[in-house]
C-alpha cells in the first residue's frame, strides 16, 4: 500500500533518529580504536630493537584486538549506510506516487545536470568482504538477464526522435507491463517531456551500486574497453573508450567519445561517473 505523506515523514524520522545514534557509536568505536592503533605503533617501533617474546606477544595482542574493533566499526557504518539508503527509497516511494498523481516537479536544466552528479556521487558503495561474490549491477557487471529494472530506476533507453534517427537516453522507469515484456519510460530531461514503450531489448538498467576500486576493482571497465557513456552536461549516451580508471571511490572514469570532428576521431579526454558508464548493448534485432 502507497505511503502517505505522514506516513514517510514518520519513517523517515525514525531512521534520521537511529541514524543519529549509529553516527555517535561510529564516533565513539573510532575514538576508542585510536588509542589502540597509537599502541601498536608505538611497540612496533618499540618491536624493531627489542626482538623479546614478550613484547611480540603483547604486539600480537593489540593486532587482535585492533582486528575485531576494526570488525565492529565496519558493521556499525554498514548499518549506517543501510539507513541512509532507507532513506533515500522513503523519499522516492514519495517522489513516485506524486509524479503518478500528476505532481511532476519540473526541474531546470542546470539543476537537472547538479541532481544528476549528486545522485552519481552519493550511489552506495559497494565494498566487498573477504569471498564475497560482486553483485549485479554494481559498476560494470550488468544485470541478470532476468532482471526487470523497478519504477524510479534510471535506464538507457533506445528511443526513436520524429526524424527516425535512434539515440540513447538517460530515462527513469514509469512501469514494466508484463503481458507486453515492455517499459513505460519517461525522458529525464524535462524539456523533452516525453514519455516512451519499449522493449526490453532497448532498455538497459544503469548500475544501483558503485564499485569500489580500492577492494573490487575487477568490477571497473578495463582500459581501453569501448562503453557507452553520458556526455557531460547532456542526457545522451555516446560510443566512448575507456582511457583511465578511477582509483579511489570517489573518482570517475577517464574518458574518451567518438567524435569525428577531431583528427584522431575521439575527444579530448572527459570525466564521467561510473553510475552512467554501461556496457554497449548487442542487438541482432530491436524492436519498438
Amino acid at each position: 500500500m502507497p505511503l502517505t505523506a505522514e506516513q514517510a515523514m514518520l519513517q523517515v524520522q525514525e531512521r534520521l533518529k537511529s541514524l543519529k545514534t549509529l553516527v555517535c557509536e561510529i564516533d565513539t568505536e573510532r575514538k576508542r580504536n585510536e588509542t589502540n592503533i597509537n599502541n601498536v605503533m608505538r611497540l612496533t617501533k618499540m618491536a624493531s630493537e627489542d626482538k623479546s617474546p614478550a613484547l611480540n606477544h603483547k604486539l600480537k595482542t593489540l593486532y587482535k584486538v585492533g582486528l575485531q574493533d576494526a570488525i565492529q566499526e565496519e558493521a556499525l557504518i554498514r548499518q549506517a549506510l543501510a539507513k541512509i539508503q532507507d532513506i533515500r527509497n522513503i523519499r522516492n516511494e514519495r517522489r513516485i506516487q506524486a509524479r503518478n498523481a500528476g505532481n511532476k516537479e519540473t526541474i531546470r536544466r542546470g539543476a537537472l545536470m547538479k541532481m544528476l552528479q549528486i545522485s552519481a556521487q552519493t550511489l552506495p558503495l559497494f565494498v566487498s568482504k573477504p569471498g564475497e561474490k560482486i553483485p549485479h549491477l554494481c559498476g560494470s557487471i550488468p544485470a541478470d538477464s532476468s532482471y526487470i529494472a523497478k519504477p524510479g530506476d534510471m535506464v538507457a533507453a533506445l528511443v526513436k526522435s520524429e526524424e527516425g534517427e535512434e539515440n540513447w537516453i538517460l530515462a527513469e522507469v514509469v512501469q514494466y507491463v508484463s503481458s507486453t515484456s515492455k517499459y513505460e519510460v519517461d525522458d529525464i530531461d524535462e524539456e523533452q517531456k516525453d514519455r516512451h514503450v519499449l522493449s526490453r531489448r532497448r532498455i538497459v538498467p544503469l548500475p544501483l551500486m558503485r564499485a569500489n576500486p580500492e577492494t573490487d576493482g575487477q568490477a571497473l571497465f578495463s582500459k581501453g574497453t569501448t562503453v557507452m557513456a553520458l556526455y557531460p552536461q547532456t542526457t545522451c549516451f555516446y560510443k566512448a573508450i575507456i582511457n583511465q580508471l578511477p582509483q579511489t571511490a570517489n573518482e570517475e572514469y577517464e574518458v574518451l567519445f567518438e567524435d569525428p570532428t577531431y583528427p584522431d576521431g575521439y575527444s579530448p579526454p572527459l570525466f564521467v561517473a561510473q553510475r552512467y558508464v554501461i556496457a554497449i548493448k548487442q542487438n541482432k534485432k530491436t524492436t519498438s
